[in-house]
């Protein structure tokens, strides 16, 4: 066997902070030295990918003490990423037929108390604001009650169904300060969330719709790894699933279905639904392997029935409507987290936040620089100008750190035919051509959401 000590960290006994500091050790061991070799490759890849580190070297988020652990900073770099992910996902669920609304923050007690959010997750909420007229409003750790109270607010017609509901909406979780981590473990998150309100009919349909509209969003960020787990009751532990034989299988086999429909494999996982339904989660696989849920289709008969939801049938009756908890790409901060990992810091062109670096080789090219600058800013590009008087050699450096994905670099030889020469990230050196040729190239390069890949260190 092959064994190797990889790192030493302080731990308090049983995970309290009110008992002992104890040294904890951690190695790794494996059957052959190849696989050990291979292991440890891939922790250093993942260093290098590390979002913690990549986000700092990168100017995109911070975390400061004087306002709290957990609660990052986007600073003007990742908030324009940012900024292009909550545009491009709003778009496309506006053009699929979501209405998107925005609510508070803030909630009074007894609306999650009615969801049941206070009895199952108050450790995880945070203490309520007291009034001095007794009224208590607590920082909502959820959006359903929200846009349960946005459908209550009038009486629905099947002909209204599906009604989709979505936000980009800010909660917050208190989370220990010792599982906290960057992006990806915060107390203050924005998620990408959707509320399907439909009939038992439309179950199929809609969990279809759900998941190819995943699918579109993976293909345009170049995921490739990643499988699907229905998750199911237990028909044994009836104590912990809501007790309706004939509710469990026809949602189990409108999700069987519906996975069928859009052809994916899929593994099933016995007992591991929520106790209100059954539900398809999206599993993403990161360097190391390590399987994280960033999409969810998830079906809900409970709250429907607990804050009385109805709409009127075809045949005049009022009858409960199907609740369906959707998110695509999880929080803003998770998938930040998870993109700047998995592209190792390197932007695609659509969502870099600096797209295209102008640069001059001396003083004389000035004036045409700034004039391809302004050319590009004008056509919608996020571009910078470096005029300085310092070296090619050195600019070019800077600019491969910053990962920005085309340096412009502006000589005499330019300056004479009016042309650029653009340098991808990683390398390439393109042709000399116009700057309407160069336009076209990165408008191409968007639209189709072009990804130069290159490893961790490039």
């Amino acid at each position: 066997r092959a064994f190797k000590l990889t790192g030493v960290a302080g731990a308090y006994w049983r995970g309290d902070e009110k008992n002992e500091m104890l040294q904890r050790i951690y190695g790794t061991s494996w059957p052959t030295e190849e696989a050990l070799r291979e292991h440890l490759r891939l922790l250093e890849e993942a260093k290098k990918r590390d979002h913690r580190r990549l986000g700092k070297e990168l100017g995109l988020f911070m975390v400061s003490d004087a306002i709290g652990p957990g609660l990052p900073l986007w600073l003007p770099k990742g908030a324009m990423v940012r900024s292009i992910l909550e545009r491009y996902i709003v778009d496309l669920e506006r053009s699929l037929g979501y209405q998107h609304v925005y609510t508070p923050q803030l909630a009074r007690v007894e609306l999650y108390q009615r969801s049941g959010h206070w009895d199952h997750f108050k450790d995880n909420m945070y203490p309520p604001i007291l009034f001095e007229d007794k009224e208590e409003l607590v920082l909502r750790p959820m959006n359903c009650p929200h846009h349960i109270m946005m459908y209550q607010h009038e009486l629905h017609s099947y002909r209204d169904l599906p009604l989709r509901i979505a936000e980009l909406g800010t909660m917050y979780r208190y989370e220990r300060s010792g599982v906290l981590s960057g992006l990806s473990r915060v107390r203050a998150m924005t998620l990408n969330d959707a509320h399907i309100f439909c009939t038992p009919e439309q179950i199929q349909s809609e969990a279809v719709g759900v998941l190819r509209l995943i699918e579109q969003v993976y293909r345009d960020f170049g995921f490739t790894d990643y499988w699907h787990r229905l998750s199911l009751r237990d028909p044994k532990d009836r104590a912990k699933f809501v007790d309706s034989d004939a509710m469990w299988d026809n949602a189990e086999r409108c999700l069987r279905q519906a996975l069928g429909e859009v052809g994916v494999a899929y593994r099933e996982a016995l007992g591991e639904a929520a106790y209100y339904g059954p539900k398809i989660d999206v599993q993403l696989n990161d360097v190391l392997g390590h399987s994280e849920t960033v999409s969810t289709v998830q079906l809900d008969f409970y709250l429907p029935e607990r804050f009385g939801l109805e709409y009127v049938d075809t045949d005049g009756q009022r009858k409960r409507p199907v609740m369906i908890h959707r998110g695509v790409v999880s929080t803003m901060e998770r998938m930040m987290a998870f993109l700047i990992e998995h592209y190792a810091g390197n932007f695609p062109l659509w969502l870099a936040p600096v797209q295209v670096k102008v640069m001059t080789v001396t003083d004389q090219q000035k004036e045409y620089a700034q004039k391809v600058f302004e050319d590009l800013t004008r056509g919608g590009w996020r571009a910078e100008l470096d005029d300085r008087n310092e070296k090619l050699g050195y600019k070019i450096r800077q600019v491969q750190g910053e990962r920005v994905p085309y340096a412009v670099v502006i000589g005499d030889r330019e300056v004479r035919d009016q042309t650029v020469s653009a340098r991808r990230r990683g390398g390439e050196q393109l042709k000399p051509m116009s700057l309407k040729e160069f336009n076209d190239l990165l408008r191409l390069e968007v639209a189709n959401k072009i990804s130069h890949q290159q490893s961790a260190g490039s």
